[in-house]
């Protein structure tokens, strides 16, 4: 069937969902795609753990208090590193490149607030991407966002690109405004800044807390500390049931030479102990040990509490979650059943999508109508720009362009994965790919094009949209020639010996024959051309020759017109 639809297929190669359906339609089923999501919990139901059936069966009584997670957000070099630095009271930012958060970590800290101690965890993310990468795949770890804004500096795109991914989490904010200390700074044009993008401070009559802080002088981080908690007591209700087994994110997983696999896992429900059998994501194991930020060795953990775990036999993913399973079999057996679907999907994945050359052969094919494109550029302006002059090419109404996706800085592996899943083309204005992004991309088939020039740009894209059009063609004519005599063969048919009157007549080319301007015979073919008594494959106007086109019925005065058909070009 894959066969008579156009599709070279072997019996063990894995397809897209597009050909499933198109095989459905063709066999008469109904196909309906599941989500990796609803498979996993069947997998899980099939060894008799029901996730959502230990959700219900909990009550009041069941549920305890949990300290809050925290996420710090921000442009970079705002200082999300010293703040966070400041509040643990180490200093991470030394050992590190250029103040770039190298290490994804997680720790606890003690804050008394109102007479009470209270634990607050912390998560240390390399930024955004890597927090919407761990919410993509179903991981919904934090339940506040620290927004850090240095107060010299405003408002800038990753600013507001990691407001938008909070937003989207639909994770309260609390805004710290950064380097008070420094000549220049205005904290009343952040909060400012801020309330276009609808984050008003309780002093303007908003609900959002802003706070003012100097990480580097240590001022106001008992602040930002009161203001999370009051914001955890006011906009949630942070409970969770510490009498169950675990279940937990994978928020990072390293390789330790002398350790093996190392993961930093946040337990977001129950209690993990030393000696369970776990499974993170396709990685499966028995836990050996525990250590908490400091190194120290732990027996359990409850629920929110960050611990690193010793005993896993693979390194699992950032964001993979993580579950006790009731024995090592179980563990291996569901470890095993996931690596197998990944590799499927993956395998599904690896079949060649769009680029810009290739876009004229799938609309040919009645593929395409629609040229989807990811840009992402230096500075927003250009983006803008690039943006609004790609959206102006006119082709008319038969093709469609869509930006679905656009951002400054470097292309990441989120712009990969969302070229993957809507056959996009990326465009990378004076921006490189980051680091294995390329390889990705060859992998996946996304194909990345780099301008450093918007018109070049604009160009291309506007002959690929031109490609893309079906083509019109127009007739045009290449010569005429008038019969004069017709000479019978008995082994060529009827010969006629001709003048050309204009042109050029060539053999194999198309041609018409016209009696008195009416047409007799269409859609005929030169066969053959003689000069003499020899063969030849063009004559020019002026000159007589023999012309043979199999059309039987011709006389003497009857005009022979050749032409061929040309695309034309798009205005």
């Amino acid at each position: 069937m894959l066969f008579h639809l156009g599709e070279m297929a072997t019996a063990t190669q894995s397809l897209d969902e597009d050909t499933f359906q198109a095989l459905g339609a063709e066999l008469g089923y109904t196909v309906v795609m599941v989500s990796p999501e609803d498979e996993d919990r069947e997998l899980l139901e099939s060894f008799d753990i029901d996730l959502d059936a230990e959700l219900e069966g909990e009550t009041d009584e069941d549920l305890a208090p949990r300290p809050p997670v925290v996420t710090v957000m921000g442009h970079v070099d705002h200082g999300k590193t010293k703040l966070l630095d400041a509040i643990r009271h180490t200093n991470v930012v030394a050992g590190e490149a250029g103040g770039i958060t190298q290490h994804i970590g997680a720790y606890q800290i003690e804050f008394t607030h109102e007479g009470v101690t209270r634990p607050i965890t912390f998560i240390d993310t390399p930024g955004h991407e890597a927090f919407t990468a761990m919410r993509a795949r179903g991981a919904e770890v934090t339940d506040i966002a620290i927004l850090v804004v240095a107060a010299d500096d405003g408002v800038m795109p990753q600013t507001v690109e990691a407001l938008n991914h909070a937003q989207a989490a639909g994770v309260p904010i609390v805004v710290a405004v950064n380097k008070i200390d420094r000549e220049g700074a205005n904290p009343a044009k952040i909060r400012q800044q801020l309330t276009e993008f609808n984050l008003v401070a309780e002093e303007y009559g908003g609900d959002t807390m802003f706070v003012d802080v100097s990480a580097l002088k240590r001022q106001g981080i008992n602040e930002v500390l009161e203001a999370v908690l009051l914001t955890a007591d006011a906009a949630l209700e942070l409970v969770a049931n510490p009498n169950k087994d675990a279940r937990g994110i994978a928020i990072e997983a390293n390789l330790d030479k002398g350790r093996g696999p190392v993961a930093t896992v946040l337990v977001q429900s129950g209690t993990l102990h030393v000696g369970d059998a776990i499974v993170a994501g396709t990685a499966h194991g028995r836990v050996r040990a525990m250590f908490d930020e400091h190194g120290e060795t732990l027996d359990f953990a409850g629920p929110s509490r960050p611990v690193q775990v010793l005993g896993l036999t693979s390194v699992p993913r950032a964001g993979d979650s993580l579950l006790v399973a009731p024995d090592d079999r179980t563990a291996r057996q569901i470890a095993s059943k996931r690596e197998a679907a990944e590799r499927a999907a993956t395998l599904a994945k690896r079949r060649k999508r769009i680029s810009l050359e290739t876009f004229d052969e799938a609309l040919k094919q009645g593929k395409v109508e629609t040229l989807n494109l990811i840009l992402k550029g230096d500075v927003s302006g250009a983006v803008e720009a690039l943006e609004d002059a790609l959206l102006k090419i006119d082709v008319g109404d038969e093709v469609d362009l869509r930006i679905i996706h656009r951002g400054v800085g470097a292309i990441t592996q989120n712009d990969v994965n969302l070229a993957t899943v809507d056959s996009a083309v990326i465009i990378g204005f004076n921006v490189r790919p980051a680091e294995r992004v390329q390889e990705l991309a060859d992998r996946e088939g996304v194909e990345l094009k780099y301008y450093s020039v918007i018109y070049q740009a604009i160009e291309e894209v506007e002959a690929s949209l031109k490609g893309m059009l079906k083509p019109e063609f127009e007739e045009v004519q290449l010569g005429t020639a008038e019969i004069r005599q017709v000479f019978r063969s008995s082994k060529f048919g009827n010969i006629a010996g001709s003048i050309i009157r204009s042109g050029t007549i060539r053999r194999g080319s198309k041609a018409r024959l016209t009696r008195n301007g009416v047409v007799i015979a269409d859609n005929i073919e030169i066969q053959s051309l003689r000069r003499e008594k020899d063969d030849v494959t063009e004559v020019r106007e002026g000159f007589e020759c023999g012309i043979g086109i199999g059309a039987r019925d011709i006389a003497e005065g009857d005009i022979i017109e050749t032409f061929e058909m040309r695309e034309k070009p798009r205005a």
